[in-house]
């Protein structure tokens, strides 16, 4: 069995502006000599052609390969790639190479991608659902929608509350913070655990004053609370505060893991499989973590594809924490690329059995949704935040 062909697919819906996409989604297929077919995904974010070429690249090295051979394909690339260490195109091209490798090879043996893995550690999967507070400003649009999340059955939610504040926050941008996580709070009961998200964006000053307030709402964990390339700083939050620390979406080597572990900096890891190294890297990460007592908590915030793998690696861990949705709140174009077959129920995913990463694509879909051109650029809000919550004035 060899690699015979691949094929990118760029989807996206929703024209903003000229050759401009928004809700986009970057998704490999791949096909083997004896006609097998297997999927993986990359991450766009305002990368969109960059990752493409990059695809290319690595194609060029899997091509001809037998998919099988994980460690000794991605190593290759490796040797070749002499940035892959440091590029995250490089390494969201080749997890997506590795991921569709993987389907391969369930596919291939007639299994799903967790018995591949060490089998089944739990067939129902906790979640914790994001993307749920988009346009909410106010407190009171905050509870509403707060109190609909649960109504579905969620008894976990993450959001991020500090609006349009970037690197540092005044004292009237942390009580608006705090209002808004009190009126969630409020909505849901104590019973329901709160995630706070801070994207990486604050200095260690105003991250540490945030944490000094949030210590009362007991959060599960507050999320990349200052800018991950400051270790230095990540090390003077940590002395300064009890709260619980997850981080790890941008973290693309597991070496960066290991200085991380050893200096104690993280309570949760969140390793995200499309541009961690795919499934060949994502369960060595997972190894290490269990090694220093960290939990897994994987990033999963892009499409249908990543979904469906992240959802079979954490059947077969036994370090799992939870796992992030944003299924309820994907464009539906998403959820019905894959028949909507991860669904969401009371909060949990239940683990899928068929072969390969557990979900059929519809490839009348890829064709339909096809489109070229840069993803949506909103110079008045970032891409990475839930639509509608960057409000400079509140």
């Amino acid at each position: 069995m060899k690699i015979s062909e691949y094929e990118i697919f760029q989807l996206g819906q929703g024209v903003a502006s000229g050759q401009t996409w928004a809700s986009s989604a970057i998704i490999l297929k791949v096909t083997t000599s004896d006609g097998l077919v297997g999927y993986g995904e990359a991450v766009p974010t305002l990368r969109v052609r960059p990752v493409i070429e990059a695809l290319r690249e690595v194609g060029r090295v899997y091509k001809g390969k037998d998919p099988l051979d994980f460690e000794k394909n991605r190593w290759e690339w490796y040797k070749h790639d002499f940035y892959l260490c440091e590029s995250f195109e490089s390494t969201t091209a080749l997890s997506a190479f590795d991921i569709a490798c993987w389907d391969l090879a369930g596919k291939h043996f007639g299994a799903a991608l967790h018995q591949l893995l060490g089998g089944v550690f739990r067939d129902k999967i906790k979640l914790y659902a994001n993307g749920w507070y988009s346009a909410c400003v106010e407190e009171e649009q905050w509870a509403e929608k707060a109190k609909v999340v649960v109504a579905k059955g969620y008894r976990a939610l993450k959001f991020d509350p500090f609006g349009a504040y970037f690197d540092w926050i005044d004292r009237s941008g942390i009580k608006t913070a705090l209002k808004r996580i009190e009126a969630v709070r409020n909505a849901v009961g104590e019973d329901v655990e709160l995630l706070i998200e801070h994207h990486g964006r604050f200095n260690p000053n105003s991250a540490i004053a945030l944490a000094k307030e949030l210590e009362r709402f007991e959060p599960l964990f507050v999320e990349e609370p200052v800018h991950p390339e400051n270790t230095k700083g990540l090390e003077k939050y940590r002395k300064s505060t009890k709260v619980r620390v997850a981080l790890g979406e941008r973290v693309i080597t597991k070496q960066q893991l290991v200085t991380l572990a050893e200096k104690h900096l993280v309570d949760f890891f969140q390793a995200d499989v499309t541009n961690i190294g795919g499934v060949t890297e994502a369960k060595k990460v997972c190894a290490i973590t269990e090694a220093y007592g960290i939990e897994m908590a994987f990033h999963n915030a892009f499409g249908p594809i990543q979904n469906a793998v992240t959802l079979q690696l954490d059947a077969s861990i036994p370090n799992f924490l939870i796992q992030e949705s944003f299924y309820d709140y994907f464009p539906s174009w998403k959820r019905e690329l894959i028949y909507d077959s991860t669904p969401v129920v009371n909060g949990h995913s239940q683990v899928s059995k068929k072969p390969g990463i557990g979900v059929d694509v519809n490839e009348k879909m890829l064709e339909e949704l096809r489109v070229e051109g840069q993803e949506a650029f909103d110079p008045e809000e970032p891409v990475w935040v839930v639509k509608g919550t960057w409000k400079s004035g509140y």
